[in-house]
């Protein structure tokens, strides 16, 4: 569920058949053809469905990660142990990185 090649693979895939749709729209319009350009259109808005499945899945991934790391601080905060925290430091700033560039 949260495997990020895959959801880099699936918003790639995702971008293709948005932009196979676009075309298909487009084509669609230039010859008359009505059904073509409807088609073309639910391609598109599959494609864009794709994308975002996948950036909410990255986007939960940081979620979880930004959390994880602030337990994981404040429990290396708690011991006194300086690695732990600065540890859960790092995973809870990565986890913030995700959760923005899925946006």
């Amino acid at each position: 569920m949260f495997d990020t090649q895959k959801n880099n693979e699936e918003r790639a895939e995702g971008k293709t058949e948005e932009w196979k749709g676009w075309a298909k729209d487009k084509l669609g319009g230039l010859t008359g053809n009505e059904e073509r350009q409807a088609e073309g259109k639910v391609q598109q808005l599959k494609g864009e469905a794709k994308q975002e499945h996948a950036k909410t899945n990255e986007r939960t991934k940081g979620t979880l990660e930004e959390i994880g790391g602030t337990i994981k601080g404040a429990v290396g905060d708690l011991i006194g142990n300086e690695q732990m925290q600065a540890e859960g430091k790092v995973t809870e700033k990565k986890g913030e990185a995700r959760q923005a560039l899925n946006k």
